[in-house]
């Protein structure tokens, strides 16, 4: 028990060592609450002798709950390991032994984002409600709303004629999930909420085997994940929450503040512990980031100190524009670089993706290499969505959703006609498999399209013949052989073809590991679905990394860029009210991920949509007390910025290699980006103007040239 108490604070240690009931732990950025959470469950089973299967700890994301297992393993050993998991993963696997109670079936499969929006399509389509009203990404952003508060479609809202249509188009979108068997990210927490609920025996059977429920990031919890913790934890009460108020930036997301804030009210019993001292940042970084926070209301409030070094003053820069801005951040990672500092130590926040743009040129001019979050995600690419829609209509062929996508994919003569005569008959058949082979047995199709479809429902059927023959590696390289899929693409010579090739041999690489692992192609599909957008994220290569305040939390780097600090664009100009304090909440999150140095930028002008924008500097770096600042004006940069330009005039641009420019994920069309549109084949992004539904963007395509295209019509896709 000393040596796994020697390495902890005094607060650190009152957490692990307490007794028993709810306990809270305000846990300050960069405190160590992972090593204070995953000692407690070290001492429940080495010291108070809990069994370590008893023990649930839950977190956001995979990659904080691989951390979780890791740290644990280290610390118990080789035994049996508590059950560690992200929320979404914990529900799966108790909706697996149990959602037969609400009438699905345990083989169901998992939505992500762009099938939620392709089966809303098809909703809006069924109700007769044009897009332009009301677009499938709206609605499906007022559907995982209503979810996030535990809200079924009978009980949603219908005040207002546009209430009374979410409402009518959220009861179709269920209605539809149910018949596929199917469920999205939010269906998995409200339905295991529901299930325990309705059914509570169920309840039971888990509240006895689960003695201590621990939960990471509390802050970061929506109105059902704080019913399903306490209903969870309701019999022993050993409920222990980790969180910082002064960290919660997700309200639209659905995370609600409250749930720590009020975590007193709810256990007025509760033991609650702060853990002040930081780890990471030094003395100024701190005092800095503490005063921005400190004009919050909403807090509990907690003083952060350190035995850090006091360090650099926090670097304030002024310049001319955005260009500007740009040039001087890559000047200065330059000089750190001279300095001895590698480039992965430098990180570039940004409120918006939208900001990243004059940055990756910049970089790119300078030939630094850079990572930048917030590309187009491995799962999401076409390609590998294309083969994970054939396995899911062999493991579930209710799945009309993935069936749709692949009917004619890669191209076999079935088209757009054929599968609307077929899906006039789903809601009779089931699905549109089902569709698919009544309309065959009632002759609905013209001869040609019959032979066609007939084909294809005989090639679903062979491979579903196949599953738990064959291992599910080889039964996908046999799909992506016999379908055609393989063939076209290493048949096509272009360049584009041939890296969807390389990502389909890379999809098929990656399955063997799963089978390595005694996994079913059930849990692949399941996990897959699951990965989270900075899952995949790595710090491993030498590149400077570009993402938003969002994507940083979680993370660290010794030295941080905050960017365009202005007015109107952080905070941004839709904040107002109670969402400035998220904001700001959002601006301490971003300062307390720099070690050793922060830098924040603004400038007196930038180009908005193609206009000059002049905004006044950020009320965040004027809440900073003046003498923990070091601030330069843009005329002290004039020569520095000129010679970069001529620098970059003599150099010429060159596009950086695969191994300097890396994606991990997507969060909105990028220049440089490829998509495919389905009349003008593959292109290049070259220029995104506007905003939501008048958002443009002007492609250029090999077959036909440069086109400007509204995105809300044009329907492209990433390659």
């Amino acid at each position: 028990m000393g040596d796994l108490l020697s390495s902890l604070n005094q607060a650190q240690r009152q957490a692990v060592l307490h007794d028993g009931g709810p306990l809270l732990i305000l846990a300050g950025a960069g405190s160590g609450k992972t090593r204070t959470l995953t000692h407690r469950v070290a001492y429940l089973v080495g010291d108070r002798n809990v069994p370590a299967w008893r023990i649930l700890a839950v977190t956001f994301t995979n990659k904080a709950a691989g951390e979780l297992k890791e740290r644990l393993q280290r610390l118990l050993g080789d035994g049996e390991p508590p059950w560690v998991s992200t929320f979404h993963s914990a529900c799966v696997r108790i909706l697996r032994r149990d959602i037969e109670a609400l009438g699905y079936t345990r083989d169901f499969v998992i939505y992500d984002d762009q099938d939620q929006e392709r089966l809303i399509k098809d909703c809006l389509r069924d109700l007769d409600i044009d897009e332009q009203l009301l677009s499938p990404r709206l609605a499906a952003h007022m559907i995982d709303s209503a979810k996030n508060r535990g809200i079924f479609p009978q009980h949603y809202q219908r005040n207002d004629v546009w209430q009374e249509r979410a409402a009518e188009v959220y009861a179709q979108y269920q209605q539809k999930m149910k018949r596929a068997n199917a469920l999205d990210f939010g269906d998995l927490l409200m339905l295991t909420v529901h299930l325990f609920e309705e059914r509570p025996d169920i309840l039971n059977r888990y509240r006895d085997r689960l003695w201590h429920v621990l939960v990471d990031e509390y802050q970061d919890t929506n109105r059902v994940q704080y019913r399903l913790t306490n209903l969870l934890a309701g019999e022993h009460r050993n409920l222990c929450v980790v969180g910082d108020e002064d960290q919660s930036i997700y309200r639209w997301r659905g995370a609600e503040i409250s749930n720590i804030l009020d975590f007193e009210r709810d256990y007025p019993d509760a033991t609650v512990i702060r853990l002040e001292q930081n780890y990471r940042s030094t003395g100024t970084i701190l005092d800095a980031a503490g005063a921005v926070v400190a004009k919050n209301t909403q807090r509990k409030g907690k003083t952060l100190w350190t035995e850090n070094p006091r360090g650099d003053k926090v670097t304030v820069a002024l310049l001319d524009d955005d260009l500007e801005e740009a040039r001087w951040v890559a000047g200065e990672m330059l000089r750190l670089q001279r300095q001895g500092r590698a480039l992965r130590d430098c990180a570039i926040f940004y409120r918006a993706n939208a900001q990243s743009r004059p940055f990756e040129e910049t970089l790119t001019r300078n030939r630094i290499p850079y990572s930048l979050v917030g590309g187009i995600r491995f799962f999401a690419r076409a390609e590998v969505k294309d083969v994970l829609a054939y396995l899911r209509v062999v493991v579930n062929p209710a799945d009309s959703v993935a069936a749709k996508r692949i009917v004619n994919v890669p191209v076999r003569g079935i088209g757009s006609t054929t599968v609307e005569r077929i899906s006039a008959l789903e809601n009779e058949a089931g699905s549109f498999l089902a569709a698919c082979r009544r309309a065959l047995q009632q002759n609905a199709l013209k001869s040609a399209a019959t032979e066609k479809v007939g084909a294809f429902v005989s090639l679903i059927d062979s491979f579903r013949n196949m599953v738990g023959t064959v291992p599910f590696p080889e039964l996908t390289a046999r799909i992506v052989e016999q379908t055609g899929y393989g063939p076209t693409l290493r048949d096509d010579p272009s360049e584009e073809a041939q890296e969807r090739w390389q990502n389909v041999e890379e999809l098929l690489k990656g399955m063997e590991e799963y089978v390595a692992n005694d996994q079913t192609l059930n849990d692949y599909l399941e996990q897959v679905a699951l990965k989270s957008d900075i899952d995949s994220y790595e710090q491993g290569a030498d590149r400077a990394t570009l993402m938003t305040m969002h994507s940083a939390k979680g993370l660290e780097y010794p030295v941080v860029f905050m960017t365009a600090m202005e007015e109107g664009l952080f905070p941004h100009s839709k904040k107002v009210d109670e969402d400035i304090e998220e904001e700001r909440r959002l601006c301490y999150v971003g300062m307390t991920r720099a070690r050793e140095k922060l830098y924040l930028t603004h400038a007196r002008r930038r180009r908005v949509f193609g206009d000059f924008q002049t905004n006044d500097r950020s009320r965040f770096v004027d809440e900073v007390p003046a003498e923990l600042l070091h601030e330069i004006g843009y005329q002290a940069q004039k020569w520095e910025a000129a010679r970069q330009r001529i620098e970059e005039m003599q150099a010429p641009p060159r596009v950086p290699s695969p191994r300097e420019v890396h994606v991990e994920y997507e969060d909105g069309l990028r220049v440089g980006a490829r998509v495919r549109h389905a009349s003008f084949g593959v292109g290049t992004v070259q220029r995104v103007e506007g905003s939501g539904d008048s958002q443009k963007a002007t492609v250029f395509f090999n077959s036909v040239g440069r086109k400007k295209l509204l995105l809300k019509f044009a329907g492209l896709e990433p390659v």
